[in-house]
């Protein structure tokens, strides 16, 4: 049962981000949320594996750049698996491929309160 004033109660996020400070805080505010949190990982190889001994999280956040590798091989298992997710970054949004112009980005710095209601529209959209 979630809150109607904190959508991501009791929701559990997948949180992959390479920049430790920025995934400890987001992981923090998502827990302040009510939200259950899957890692915080900083690599598409490491949510792979988190993901394989889970059950799928109700919705993702993913930085687009991880160590210098795009997460898209990521993003496009969570949307062929039926996951919500937004994508953060600092490049441009024309550096995404075609396919994600219809996920929610949030571009850097970010703002973590907005990241955590974006999130909770994609998910109850």
């Amino acid at each position: 049962m979630t809150i109607p004033d904190r959508p991501l109660h009791r929701r559990r996020i997948l949180v992959v981000e390479d920049e430790y400070m920025l995934a400890d805080e987001l992981a923090l505010e998502l827990e302040d949320e009510g939200a259950m949190v899957l890692g915080p990982v900083p690599s598409v190889e490491r949510a792979l594996a988190l993901l394989d001994g889970e059950a799928l999280p109700d919705g993702a956040i993913l930085d687009v750049n991880l160590g210098g590798k795009p997460a898209f091989p990521l993003a496009d298992l969570l949307i062929d698996r039926g996951v919500p997710m937004i994508f953060t970054t600092g490049y441009d949004p024309s550096v995404l491929p075609e396919r994600f112009a219809h996920v929610p980005k949030c571009e850097k710095p970010i703002n973590i309160s907005r990241i955590a209601a974006a999130l909770g529209k994609v998910i109850h959209a």
